[in-house]
C-alpha cells in the first residue's frame, strides 16, 4: 500500500469515527496529518470526549482501516466516489473553515466548524469545477407561492449562464431551485445532511436521483449515515464555505438558512437575502438579515451575479420600467413635445413661448417631431396626433 493510499484510507476513517467539523480533531491531523492523527484517536491519544465518541462507533472491535475499506467498497457498489483534501478536484474554499470556529467553550455547532475530512460524492463533474462558479439558493421548507417562484426564476436564470445551483435537497425553496437548474440545462448539487445512500427526504427520491445522474450529490457522512436534526446544522456550514454566494430566498424567524447566511458573512462570501411582503412570516427571516452589514438586496438572478461575480464581468442590468416612443426623443424634441396641446392647434412660436426655448429651435424641430408621428400640422400650427407612434 502506497503512502497516499495510507492518506486516504486515515481521511475516510477519521470522517466516519467523529462527526464532521470536530475542531480538537481537525486541529490534530493539521499538526501531525491524518494517519498519525488517526491513531492517536485509536489509541486515545485525545480528550476523552473524542476518545470515547470514536470506540463507541468502532463496535466489536473492528479496526479502523478495515472500516473505512468497507466504506469504501460500499461506495465503488453504488456508483459513489470519495474525494480527500489531497486530490486535485478537492474545492479548496473549504480550508476557509477553519477560520469560523468560535471560542472552545462555545456550542458544539458553533465550535466545530473545521473543514471535512472527505467528502462522498455521487455525480461525474469534478467538485473543484463545479464550485467555482456556484451560488447557494436557500430558504423555507413551508415555501409560498411567492418563495417558489422567485426561487425557481433565480436558479434558472443562474443556471443559464453557467452558475452552479447549490442548495440542501429540502422541501420547499431548496427544491425549486434543484429543479429549476435542472429544467434549465444546467448543474446543480445537493449538500446532504445523511449518507448517499439514505437521503432526505424520502420523498424526494426521484429529484436525488436526477441530481446524482446530472449533477452532484455531496455529503460528510459516510454510508448509512441517518439524517439527525444536528447535522443539518452542522452541513450548513460546507454549503456557506463551498459557494462564492448565499442567496436567502424565504425564511422565518428561526430558520437553518439564515445559520448558513451567517456563515457566509463570517467567511466573507456574498451574503444576499429577497425582500418579501412585510406581512409574510416566511419574509421575517429575510428581513431581519437585511438589517444584519454585509447583507445585500437582490431580485433576481442578474444581482446576485454582480454580487458573486468577478469585478466589471457580470453587472446586472438596471432596472427601468418598459421602454416608451417618448424614450428615443432628444432633449429639445421631447421638450417642445410636451408644450404641444391635444386638441387646439399652436403656431411654432406659441410652442416655443411655452416650452421655453427660441423660436427657431421650434421651427427646426417640429417637423421632425410631424415625420415621427409625435404630431400633426392643423390650421397653420401644431397639435398633439390623435395616435402617437
Amino acid at each position: 500500500m502506497t503512502d497516499a493510499d495510507e492518506v486516504r484510507l486515515a481521511r475516510v476513517a477519521l470522517g466516519c469515527l467523529t462527526e464532521p467539523g470536530n475542531r480538537e480533531l481537525g486541529m490534530l491531523v493539521r499538526r501531525v496529518g491524518p494517519v498519525e492523527g488517526l491513531d492517536r484517536l485509536v489509541r486515545g491519544s485525545v480528550s476523552e470526549r473524542l476518545a470515547e465518541a470514536a470506540r463507541l462507533r468502532l463496535t466489536d472491535a473492528t479496526d479502523a482501516r478495515v472500516l473505512a475499506r468497507s466504506l469504501l467498497g460500499d461506495a465503488d457498489r453504488l456508483g459513489a466516489r470519495v474525494v480527500t483534501p489531497e486530490d486535485d478536484e478537492w474545492p479548496r474554499q473549504l480550508d476557509d473553515l477553519v477560520r469560523l470556529s468560535r471560542a472552545a467553550d462555545g456550542r458544539a455547532v458553533e465550535r466545530d466548524t473545521d473543514p471535512p475530512h472527505c467528502l462522498w460524492v455521487r455525480g461525474d463533474v469534478a467538485l473543484d469545477e463545479a464550485f467555482d462558479r456556484s451560488v447557494a439558493v436557500i430558504g423555507a421548507r413551508a415555501a409560498s407561492n411567492y418563495g417558489t417562484y422567485v426561487a425557481t426564476e433565480m436558479a434558472h436564470g443562474l443556471a443559464e449562464r453557467g452558475w452552479t445551483v447549490v442548495s440542501g435537497g429540502a422541501y420547499g425553496i431548496d427544491a425549486a431551485a434543484h429543479r429549476a437548474a435542472l429544467a434549465a440545462g444546467g448543474l446543480t448539487a445537493a449538500i446532504l445532511a445523511s449518507g448517499l445512500d439514505r437521503p432526505y427526504p424520502l420523498g424526494h427520491a426521484n429529484l436525488f436521483d436526477r441530481i446524482g445522474e446530472s449533477g452532484l450529490l455531496v455529503s460528510e457522512w459516510p454510508f448509512g449515515s441517518a439524517p439527525h436534526r444536528m447535522r443539518f446544522l452542522i452541513r450548513n456550514r460546507v454549503i456557506a464555505a463551498a459557494t462564492r454566494g448565499t442567496v436567502v430566498v424565504e425564511a422565518a424567524g428561526r430558520s437553518g438558512a439564515r445559520q448558513t447566511l451567517g456563515r457566509a458573512r463570517a467567511l466573507g462570501r456574498a451574503a444576499m437575502a429577497v425582500p418579501g411582503p412585510v406581512t409574510s412570516a416566511m419574509s421575517v427571516g429575510c428581513h431581519a438579515e437585511l438589517r444584519q452589514e454585509g447583507t445585500r438586496l437582490v431580485n433576481d438572478h442578474g444581482e446576485v451575479i454582480e454580487e458573486v461575480g468577478r469585478i466589471g464581468d457580470d453587472l446586472a442590468p438596471t432596472p427601468r420600467g418598459p421602454e416608451r416612443p417618448h424614450d428615443t426623443l432628444d432633449p429639445l424634441a421631447a421638450q417642445l413635445l410636451d408644450a404641444v396641446l391635444p386638441r387646439k392647434a399652436r403656431t411654432a412660436e406659441e410652442v416655443a413661448a411655452a416650452a421655453g426655448v427660441s423660436g427657431r429651435d421650434a421651427r427646426r424641430t417640429l417637423p421632425t417631431l410631424v415625420a415621427a408621428g409625435f404630431v400633426v400640422e392643423h390650421d397653420n400650427g401644431y397639435r398633439l396626433a390623435p395616435t402617437p407612434p
